[in-house]
């Protein structure tokens, strides 16, 4: 049992205590104000590349809009955690969503007077930016609403209500986009933040004890060396943190690359991008909702691996795909697949890391992942529009399955096997 303090007076606050997760009401509110989220988040997701697409009809600037993006990220990923285990983080969060608020609300405001590109390359940065910090906390502050024996059943709920939220957002982006324009969709992600922080408002989130977190002297390079020291002591998360460094890298620019196949070489509409999108969401809630039974059956190794093989086979085979239900279909086994590697990677970090650690080592572990991701993505999207998308998502593709070769000479293989 533990205590929430709110002003002058103590609540009781026992996470989880036993009950189904659809009925502990701070989950829940936790859960709706994500999922309400992300749904604004997947307008963004097809937003973005469309404007510039629209305004400059460049693969390449496409993929430098995500490599600035993500570069943000990671440079935000070596303070997130050092920030996270010394704030209170459900406040975090939530002013995280109202920077995110006003700044996406920018852009639609920006267009009624035409394009400026300028500001797609300001505005993404700063929100990535925020964005990390907030996914830091949003880890901790899962740990914090659930008993650890449900934290993949946590996370496969939210993931899986994400991406169905990631379902009806590309349909709705779509359908925006060809109406309105691109500029109208991230308006909607913008008010999804606004509503997602007055949720957070009245979520009650267990606190640690103040001899729990790090002293505020302490410097946050130490902070950061703290988690990755934490990884690397750590056989299965040293080995995994290495092999998604290499998958994210082949990975990040993966949106883009389907969004130009979509539209530069099979000629269809915004519409029909947005269906897509929509139709391979659905692989993340299946991948989402079934992650905890395939770990508990066969161990977090082999339920990694495979997911990771199969996803490399998805990306080697989009950009041959001449159909739109096949690119459709291969969207969604990505997805699935990422979905599955994603929780179970997530999860186990969770379950192993001490509390008082927990944001360091999530920003140790994001600021390795995607070091060089951002790289990735400038350089798959370059490549694609200059050889083509068949060939590199082949090699792309066939890297990826090679990851999922080498993680089985590693510690991961055996992990949690039965």
């Amino acid at each position: 049992m533990t205590y929430e303090a709110r002003g002058s007076r103590e609540r009781k606050v026992t996470p989880g205590s036993g009950r189904p997760l659809w009925r502990q009401r701070d989950f829940g509110t936790f859960w709706a104000a994500q999922t309400l989220s992300f749904l604004g988040d997947s307008f963004a997701l097809i937003a973005l590349p469309l404007l510039v697409l629209e305004a400059t009809g460049s693969l390449a600037r496409m993929g430098l809009l995500t490599a600035v993006g993500g570069a943000a990220s990671v440079v935000a990923a070596v303070f997130a955690g050092a920030v996270v285990d010394r704030v209170d983080r459900r406040r975090l969060l939530i002013v995280c969503d109202l920077v995110r608020m006003v700044l996406y609300g920018v852009i639609p405001l920006v267009w009624l007077f035409g394009p400026r590109i300028w500001l797609l390359y300001t505005v993404l940065p700063v929100c990535e930016a925020v964005g990390m910090l907030f996914a830091v906390g949003y880890v901790t502050v899962v740990r914090g609403l659930v008993d650890t024996a449900r934290l993949t059943e946590a996370n496969g709920r939210l993931n899986a209500t994400a991406a169905a939220a990631g379902v009806l957002g590309p349909l709705g982006a779509g359908v925006l986009a060809a109406w309105t324009g691109p500029a109208a969709a991230v308006g909607v992600d913008a008010a999804s933040f606004g509503v997602s922080a007055a949720c957070l408002a009245v979520v009650r989130v267990r606190e640690r004890p103040a001899d729990d977190r790090p002293e505020r002297r302490a410097g946050l390079w130490r902070d950061l060396r703290t988690g990755v020291a934490f990884l690397y002591g750590h056989p299965v998360l040293r080995a995994l943190t290495a092999l998604l460094f290499g998958f994210s890298f082949l990975t990040l620019g993966l949106n883009d690359l389907v969004i130009y196949h979509l539209k530069h070489d099979l000629g269809h509409d915004d519409g029909t991008v947005g269906t897509v999108l929509a139709a391979g969401a659905l692989g993340t809630v299946a991948g989402s909702l079934l992650v905890a039974r395939v770990r508990r059956r066969l161990g977090f190794g082999p339920t990694w691996t495979t997911a990771v093989a199969l996803s490399g086979v998805a990306v080697a085979g989009l950009g041959w795909a001449r159909e739109v239900t096949v690119v459709a279909a291969l969207a969604a086994l990505f997805l699935a697949c990422v979905a599955v590697a994603g929780t179970c990677s997530m999860s186990l970090r969770q379950e192993v890391t001490p509390e008082p650690l927990l944001g360091r080592v999530t920003s140790a572990f994001w600021t390795l992942q995607y070091a060089a991701a951002p790289v990735g993505a400038a350089v798959l999207t370059w490549a694609a529009e200059r050889h083509g998308t068949a060939p590199v998502g082949l090699l792309a593709g066939g890297c990826c399955v090679a990851i999922a070769g080498v993680a089985l000479a590693t510690p991961v293989r055996r992990s949690g096997r039965r």
